[in-house]
């Protein structure tokens, strides 16, 4: 039933590979500045696991032999920030005009915002979360969930999702990464040089360590969801890609994610 709260679309996409995700979060983004398609938040996951660097981060700092031997993926992220391995993962995008209420202001107020539907999904798992908010500090190390940025979401002192956010036509487009199960330390091979396992753990960690037992995809999904209407005062529709964001997707796929030039454009 219609409350009078704005309307977005909620598209919850089937596993696809790194390039595919990258292009469609992307796509869904110019479609919303180009008012084709309403503000969206997106849920999906990754298969195969995938290794993906921020904006501007070095290739270099990959391990692509292991990557290979593992069977797994890599990507550069339209958004900055440092190395994730998406694997055993929830991963939330949301694409929204400047100008709506929930996303207007600087990037750190519209952070702010978004995080309050991040910590309303965790309290519906029963996880008592808080937001980050001090500045990280000038050296950090190549891996994205070893240091907490500002409004990202920690549970005593562990970082425990981590987002990005890129802006340009008026929109701006943020994901970001909430590890389910598994070794948060898992990353650490495939960096060059290989990171610190016990400093990723102890600097991380994932949803099943801090309730005791494993969430399933579909309901961290259903939380996330409810969370950001309750919190945002929205309402999410169903929906699906339109059939231009479908061709926008699959022109970015091949053009730009799954390109080497756009992969590999910051070597050291």
């Amino acid at each position: 039933m219609d409350d009078g709260s704005p309307v977005w679309r909620l598209i919850v996409s089937a596993p696809a590979d790194g390039p595919t995700q990258m292009a469609v979060d992307e796509a869904i983004w110019r479609g919303v500045a180009e008012g084709r398609v309403p503000p969206t938040l997106r849920l999906y996951a990754w298969e195969p696991p995938c290794l993906s660097l921020g904006r501007h981060q070095s290739a270099d700092e990959v391990n692509r032999e292991a990557l290979t031997a593992a069977g797994y993926g890599l990507v550069r992220r339209p958004t900055g920030g440092r190395a994730i391995l998406h694997i055993d993962e929830l991963t939330y995008s949301v694409a929204a005009p400047l100008t709506d209420p929930r996303v207007r202001g600087d990037v750190l107020t519209s952070c702010q915002r978004i995080s309050q539907g991040l910590l309303a999904a965790l309290a519906r798992l029963g996880v008592r979360a808080a937001v980050h908010r001090q500045k990280p500090p000038a050296a950090v190390g190549p891996v994205c969930f070893e240091t907490p940025g500002e409004f990202e979401i920690v549970v005593d002192g562990r970082k425990l999702v981590g987002s990005a956010q890129m802006r340009g036509r008026g929109a701006l487009l943020q994901h970001g990464a909430l590890p389910l199960t598994g070794d948060i330390a898992r990353i650490c091979p495939f960096l060059n040089p290989p990171a610190d396992p016990a400093r990723v753990r102890a600097r991380a960690t994932t949803l099943a360590e801090v309730l005791g037992r494993e969430i399933p995809w579909e309901e961290a999904a259903r939380a996330v969801a409810e969370g950001f209407a309750h919190a945002l005062n929205l309402q999410l529709e169903p929906g699906a890609l339109t059939p231009w964001e479908t061709d926008v997707a699959q022109q970015l796929r091949q053009e730009k994610y799954a390109s080497d030039n756009w992969t590999f454009r910051y070597p050291i």
